[in-house]
């Protein structure tokens, strides 16, 4: 195994490029920050320094060697964050290839028809999450001697870990089950596309993974990469430090591992005991879910319009940021270096879990946070005696400056505390 560390040059290539694939706003941040690293050709953004976003050069622009394909999802609030990351990729000068892949029936047809040429044709191909099918689907079709994995959260420890052990591919929730009909259906396809993930013996196929995660090792023939989130703090801050705390919303009830009333009642005692007034959505939280959690806590929910690096980031910020296991454990003490906001984690409880849950959900959860660096570990607090919820956030928890509308599909604008929003919008399962 080799690690590396900071800038670099990119690999040579033949002049026919590289294609990135991204399903979610965190991957195509961090296909950003991999290409930052790698000297990938993008244009200078001096002026770009400090703002988050905004008009910029439509699809088709002058593009570096690098083009970013966007399989956009179907839910409003990913849609949202990915229109804004992708206007932040061609402010850096790379081309957005935006395809409506689960728009209808025939759209994955379309879709997998219009970039089989573009893949057979790439030098390299970098991806964001392994385990995705359609992923999986496309890396059956290519012919790069490159392949590179950028981060898709924690999933990426996963991921290392089961390529090493030889297993099928799975994502964590779902281990321990059995494989359903669409599963078994797809295991041809899945164990293809393992095979392309694993390098050859004689060099002819690389297999790199750029991450933020705490991997200790990878399998034979695997380049690591450490990210350290060197274009997001090229590019954004420092922010402006608020006293208190916020506190970062998971998706693990949606997932169906932690029980809803459980996560409520833990999210207002770490709200009561620490002081914090907003609670930052994940974007797969429901809209149901988080009208509660404002009902119930009394916190500010916020919907983020960029990755919650990119937010916190641009500030403001409060000065202890509040979560429970999740990859901002590992990411925000990157973004924010330099500063002094600290990231404080609390352990999932075993009660919380659903019956539903993974047989190995608390191994893995545990292991998100025991492996964190630079970060507070905190116990399951007690809620103090004085009624009444947080206090409410003045002014100076705005947002600095204006911040550009998301997908028209999505909340009614970023930002916008979820109590008001969730009656006008579907929430994304």
């Amino acid at each position: 195994m080799s690690v590396r560390s900071g800038r670099r040059a990119a690999a040579p290539t033949t002049g026919r490029g590289t294609l990135a694939f991204v399903e979610s706003p965190v991957q195509l941040l961090n296909v950003l920050e991999w290409a930052y690293a790698a000297g990938e050709s993008g244009r200078p953004a001096e002026a770009f320094r400090g703002h988050g976003g905004g008009a910029g050069p439509e699809q088709g622009a002058p593009d570096g060697e690098l083009t970013l394909v966007v399989l956009s999802p179907t839910d409003p609030m990913t849609r949202g964050q990915l229109r804004r990351m992708a206007e932040l990729a061609r402010r850096e000068g790379f081309q957005v290839r935006w395809e409506e892949a689960r728009g209808g029936a025939s759209a994955p047809f379309h879709t997998i028809g219009g970039l089989a040429g573009p893949l057979r044709r790439a030098d390299r191909i970098v991806i964001g999450d392994p385990f995705s099918r359609y992923v999986q689907l496309l890396l059956t079709i290519t012919r790069a001697r490159d392949l590179v994995v950028v981060d898709d959260g924690t999933a990426t420890m996963e991921f290392v870990s089961q390529l090493a052990s030889g297993e099928r591919l799975v994502r964590w929730h779902r281990r321990g089950g059995r494989p359903g009909a669409r599963d078994l259906v797809f295991m041809p396809v899945s164990a293809k596309a393992r095979r392309r993930l694993t390098p050859s013996p004689s060099g002819h196929r690389r297999v790199e993974v750029f991450s933020s995660m705490p991997i200790e090792s990878v399998p034979d023939g695997v380049s690591l990469t450490v990210n350290s989130f060197a274009w997001t703090r090229a590019r954004f801050g420092p922010p402006r430090i608020t006293k208190g705390a916020d506190l970062v919303g998971t998706s693990l009830v949606e997932t169906g591992v932690v029980d809803l009333d459980r996560y409520v009642e833990a999210v207002d005692k770490l709200a009561r005991t620490h002081g914090a007034t907003r609670y930052f959505a994940h974007r797969r939280e429901s809209a149901e879910k988080l009208h509660r959690l404002a009902v119930d806590t009394g916190l500010q929910v916020v919907r983020p319009d960029l990755p919650l690096e990119l937010i916190a980031r641009r500030g403001p910020i409060g000065s202890t940021i509040l979560s429970f296991p999740s990859t901002v454990v590992h990411t925000l003490p990157l973004a924010l270096a330099g500063t002094e906001v600290k990231v404080a984690v609390m352990d999932i409880d075993p009660a919380w879990l659903t019956d539903s849950a993974s047989p190995r959900a608390q191994g893995f959860l545990a292991g998100v946070t025991g492996t964190a660096r630079d970060v507070q570990r905190l116990t399951a607090p007690e809620p103090p005696t004085a009624p009444g919820g947080p206090t409410a956030p003045d002014d100076s928890t705005a947002p600095d400056g204006p911040t550009a509308p998301g997908d028209p599909a999505g909340p009614e604008a970023p930002g916008v505390p979820a109590a008001r929003a969730a009656g006008q919008q579907t929430a994304p399962a």
